[in-house]
């Protein structure tokens, strides 16, 4: 591993990750940040707005997931893309272009799913004092859904040209905005209408709007992005390179619904326990969230290094980008694993009015599912780290299979049977994310370590490197054109 790595290749592997993935990791946190004050706001709201809010956004994030996975394909071909030929004008552009209209089409019925969140929830059994505010929520939301699809899509574009800090740029503004339209739109001032979760559901679909125009124009007019001429022949498709999306990215997009829905269904079993177990899971949940931006940075970082390296047929690029990665991530989720075990309490703190009723036993509840956090912290980094190094070779099925077993076979049903035959409640629940993430992450970074003997590197660069010799209908001499004269 790194150890018997050459020490100069080792370095610059190391530092050509962090330069990447910093600007990633933090506009990861930038996106968290935003769902971040929206629980904190809703908070002070009190702890059963928390708990619709929650019930509502865990099922929209349930469908969302589908079209981020599938958001995250297009910069894997896009880095092998580049790996194999710097200037790859076209190729980058196609992935691109067919990346925005694979996430826009699979999210239509999924709108049509999300405007009916009231019966979906009542038939979940969850309990009526909370489901009409979460679905008011879930319809004021929904609207910014294919913008910020739109958005990760641009932001790997940014990312496979390892160039990511207008995507963070984009993001902080994001921020800002989000919190300055929650203030005016949740809580009536400036003379707006206090509109509570609606208010909440509004300004997240405004601030979605907006990070897409803004880091759209970007593309379009900033020097390292305006030659790939993004929105060139933007209506027309190219059917080989969006099947190659649908196969890459379903099982992405499938990975991710195991695991985003496994903590869906924990949201939906607490709350048939109480509001303020809820309340306080969402605290917790919100508190590994942040954290796990960071791996989740370095886990899209290693898909672009891996990628690359793979384009160009390194195949110890491959093995030192993955396993840097890897480190690296291993090392930061070891450091934030201490923190939760030793003062949980600081952390909880500021999400709750604990001048409110029942806020002095959410927090308390909060606490102690933290301290479980610190237990699947260094696990969650290293499966999400190793998938992404995974994806970097176009692996995605199998890590599907793993997240499936590992989630819906072992993890759910340990933390159910514990909640509710053991009578351990949100604390069995979160049992269960432990067991879940511990065997996912075991048996990714076994497929990873064996990539080589399982013939990934070869078979994946051979299957690109075919690919890439044929023609695909916009020509070699589009490409020199380009190169030579890009577009203003």
């Amino acid at each position: 591993m790194l150890g018997s790595m050459d020490r100069v290749a080792l370095a610059g592997e190391i530092g050509a990750t962090a330069r990447l993935a910093w600007p990633i990791v933090l506009t990861n946190l930038a996106q968290i940040a935003i769902t971040t004050t929206d629980v904190v706001m809703m908070g002070w709201l009190g702890p059963d707005a928390l708990a619709a809010g929650t019930l509502g956004a865990n099922l929209y994030f349930a469908f969302f997931v589908v079209g981020l996975g599938l958001a995250m394909a297009p910069p894997a071909l896009m880095a092998q893309a580049l790996g194999r030929k710097r200037h790859a004008f076209a190729e980058v552009r196609r992935s691109l272009r067919m990346g925005l209209w694979l996430v826009a089409g699979a999210m239509a019925p999924v709108m049509v799913a999300l405007w009916f969140a009231g019966p979906i929830l009542s038939a979940l059994g969850q309990q009526p004092a909370l489901v009409d505010g979460a679905a008011a929520y879930v319809r004021a939301m929904m609207w910014g859904l294919v913008p910020f699809l739109w958005f990760m899509v641009l932001r790997g574009f940014t990312a496979a040209l390892e160039r990511p800090r207008p995507a963070l740029a984009v993001s902080l503004a994001g921020i800002l905005f989000n919190a300055f339209s929650n203030w005016v739109l949740m809580f009536g001032n400036l003379g707006a209408p206090a509109l509570g979760l609606v208010g909440a559901g509004i300004s997240s679909s405004l601030s979605a709007v907006l990070m897409c125009a803004a880091l759209g124009g970007i593309c379009v007019r900033a020097r390292p992005f305006r030659r790939f001429a993004i929105l060139g022949r933007l209506w027309r498709p190219h059917w080989r390179r969006l099947g190659e999306l649908v196969r890459v990215g379903t099982p992405i997009a499938g990975a991710l619904f195991f695991e985003v829905t496994v903590f869906n269904a924990a949201v939906f079993l607490i709350g048939l326990i109480s509001a303020r177990e809820l309340a306080a899971h969402a605290i917790a949940i919100q508190l590994a969230s942040v954290t796990f931006m960071v791996p989740m940075g370095l886990g899209q970082a290693a898909t672009v290094r891996v990628g690359l390296a793979a384009g160009a047929g390194d195949a110890g690029g491959v093995g030192r980008a993955g396993w840097v990665a890897l480190a690296l991530g291993t090392a930061f989720m070891a450091a934030m694993a201490v923190l939760f075990l030793t003062v949980p309490g600081v952390f909880v703190a500021g999400f709750l009015d604990m001048r409110a009723e029942g806020a002095g036993e959410v927090a308390a509840l909060a606490v102690s599912l933290l301290a479980l956090a610190g237990l699947f912290q260094i696990a969650d980094g290293a499966q999400t780290i190793a998938a992404g190094a995974l994806r970097g070779l176009k692996d995605t099925r199998v890590p599907m299979l793993f997240a499936g077993l590992g989630y819906w076979v072992f993890g759910l049903p340990t933390g159910a049977a514990l909640a509710f035959l053991a009578g351990w409640g949100a604390y069995g629940v979160w049992v269960g994310f432990v067991v879940g993430l511990g065997i996912v992450a075991a048996l990714l970074v076994s497929r990873w370590s064996r990539r080589e003997a399982l013939g990934l590197v070869r078979r994946r660069h051979a299957a690109h490197a075919q690919s890439a010799s044929g023609s695909e209908g916009e020509g070699a001499f589009l490409e020199y054109s380009m190169a030579q004269n890009p577009p203003p």
